[in-house]
């Protein structure tokens, strides 16, 4: 494993994008073509590699002014542990720092992560989705 540098891209081959989402079993990772459309339409995205190996990934939606969505963070977990995550969020959180709120949904396993990251959990709400399988 070599050094890690990052990027801000919208511009993934969907071989990187499917093994970097397999990796940590995410269903996502197959339907790799509509991950590289998603990628390019997400207003922000900064990506980790190692090499030419994508490494890791966090994506964002925002209204332009006050509020941004992080979609997704993940990194392979060959390199989870080198703070690849905490460098994501860094970037996302300096990026939207002067926006009034920066929200994730987190799975409870990923709580005191993100806790660690700056994030609070809410108490009075709960995260709500519907989730559709393409064909």
């Amino acid at each position: 494993m070599g050094e890690i540098t990052y990027r801000t891209t919208h511009e993934f081959r969907q071989e990187d994008l499917q093994r970097l989402f397999l990796s940590v079993e995410w269903s996502s990772g197959h339907y790799p073509e509509k991950l590289v459309k998603a990628m390019r339409n997400f207003a922000s995205v900064d990506s980790a590699w190692d090499g030419e190996t994508l490494v890791g990934l966090i994506c964002a939606m925002d209204d332009g002014i006050m509020t941004a969505y992080i979609h997704y963070l993940l990194v392979d977990p060959r390199y989870q542990g080198r703070g690849i995550g905490k460098q994501l969020v860094a970037k996302m959180k300096e990026r939207y720092k002067d926006y009034l709120r920066i929200v994730v949904v987190a799975y409870d396993e990923e709580i005191g992560f993100y806790e660690n990251s700056g994030f609070e959990k809410a108490s009075h709400a709960s995260p709500m989705f519907i989730t559709s399988l393409w064909t």
